[in-house]
């Protein structure tokens, strides 16, 4: 039997209906292969495993052949692909899990494989968005957030411009046509930042009768 874990979302990637004047831009997802790579290091640690096996070669040729050596020093080769296959796995599960959501007032962002939270980021709450592009495409948009605002490291990553620690900067990580999204992010960010906010001045009878 099938079962959504996000049936329950009255809009995809959203908590809640959109409230009246709000209006979705775009949404997107990392893209997963992207997200092995640069969240969790998918070549680094192919290469680490490629590095053992060939240091294991060296060594074991002083006693044996160089196809014998290959052969007993495989298992390093075995164990990178099982590993490497592994944070594919988590990349891919991540990404699925993910709604990255731009509306004419905020981003938000509908994170978490095991543990589903979103986070809801205003405009008004943003000082910056610092772009990463890849030759690729793909990129990273950043968010700077003002005053005291802040969200865990932890319970963010990899959504996150990595080594922030100390000031969370959540992210759209690893997106396609990264630069377009920005550009709407951009665009909708001047536009709702700039517009004027109206407060309700007393009339004159309800000053009278104060």
């Amino acid at each position: 039997m099938s079962h959504d874990d996000f049936a329950v979302e009255p809009i995809r990637g959203l908590p809640t209906h959109l409230p009246e004047g709000e209006e979705i831009l775009w949404q997107g997802a990392p893209d997963w292969l992207a997200l092995a790579r640069e969240s969790l290091a998918l070549y680094w640690a192919a290469g680490y495993f490629v590095v053992l096996f060939l240091w294991r070669v060296i060594v074991a040729t002083e006693t044996m052949s160089l196809a014998q050596a290959a052969v007993a020093s495989s298992f390093f080769l075995v164990l990178g692909a099982v590993v490497c296959a592994l944070l594919m796995i988590t990349a891919f599960v991540q990404a699925k899990a993910t709604v990255y959501t731009v509306t004419n007032k905020r981003v938000a962002l509908r994170i978490g494989a095991a543990l589903t939270m979103t986070l809801n980021l205003p405009f008004t709450w943003i000082g910056n968005a610092n772009l990463d592009l890849r030759k690729s495409g793909t990129g990273t948009i950043a968010f700077e957030l003002m005053g005291k605002t802040q969200f865990s490291y932890l319970l963010c990553w990899p959504h996150v411009r990595p080594w922030r620690m100390a000031r969370t900067e959540p992210a759209f990580r690893c997106i396609p046509d990264a630069a377009k999204v920005a550009r709407i992010i951009a665009d909708a960010a001047e536009t709702r930042v700039s517009e004027p906010r109206l407060a309700r001045v007393p009339d004159e009878d309800t000053l009278a009768a104060e």
